[in-house]
């Protein structure tokens, strides 16, 4: 089976995506801002080697965006982090999953962890602010890997790690572009 990338996007509808952000900058600045980090980390992370789907909410956006055109694409569950991530390794073989908020992301980045896999193994690229963007494993995982999770905090990786029986191989750090702060650092190229 060939390996799977699995990201996560938001349909880049005005004042729905990068709300955070929003706050900041105004609604049709990151509108713009979201739309370009999507683009880029499509750009950046395609490759022969693996497959690329794309995890699309909300699901009515599936095929009707010309920006993900030419990609396979399936709809995100409902609810939290934790069923989404279940559903995106419930089947057998390696798979990595990203996310739209870290577009400093490379084809590099993605050809680690595949490397990295192995069966017992987690791989995660930690993220800035205490969560993580990339985790990657051979699967399948059942939903008991993501349960207790305190998503989008300081703790939600080492939550998620005490969920984990394996060995934990970490990649770069990478920061979320979530505010204006985080955007200044990104466009800076730190």
């Amino acid at each position: 089976m060939r390996p799977r990338l699995i990201i996560f996007v938001k349909a880049p509808l005005m004042g729905k995506a990068k709300t955070r952000l929003a706050a900041d900058i105004g609604r049709v600045h990151a509108w713009r801002t979201y739309r370009g980090m999507t683009a880029q980390i499509l750009r950046n992370v395609q490759s022969p080697k693996w497959e690329t789907i794309i995890a699309v909410t909300p699901p009515k956006w599936l095929g009707r965006l010309p920006l993900w055109a030419g990609f396979q694409q399936y709809a995100q569950v409902g609810g939290s982090l934790s069923p989404r991530l279940a559903q995106a390794f419930a089947t057998k073989g390696p798979v990595v999953v990203i996310g739209s908020d870290s577009p400093q992301v490379t084809r590099a980045d993605i050809t680690r962890a595949f490397r990295e896999i192995r069966p017992g193994n987690f791989v995660f690229g930690p993220a800035d602010d205490g969560g993580f963007w990339l985790m990657g494993a051979q699967g399948p995982l059942t939903s008991k890997h993501f349960e207790n999770v305190r998503w989008s905090t300081e703790h939600t990786l080492s939550d998620l790690h005490q969920n984990l029986d394996g060995d934990i191989i970490q990649l770069r750090r990478l920061m979320d572009v979530d505010n204006l702060e985080a955007l200044k650092r990104w466009r800076a190229g730190s």
